[in-house]
């Protein structure tokens, strides 16, 4: 088996999770055979004191087809 991986960031106004959730589903779009994702880093945007938005960065790893 060999497998490729990609990082693709993901966000939500509403938690980490979304965000990685948002990440995956669009990635699966467009990627076959996704097997394994693995959040490397959080972000938050910020407006003064509340937390306006989060942000994953999300590595996939999937199968490559031959």
């Amino acid at each position: 088996m060999v497998q490729k991986i990609i990082d693709v960031a993901g966000s939500s106004p509403t938690s980490f999770a979304k965000a990685a959730e948002n990440a995956v589903a669009s990635a699966a779009e467009t990627v076959r055979n996704q097997k394994w994702a693995r959040v490397s880093e959080l972000e938050m945007e910020l407006d003064g004191k509340k937390v306006k938005s989060y942000r994953v960065t999300v590595r996939i790893y999937f199968d490559v087809e031959r």
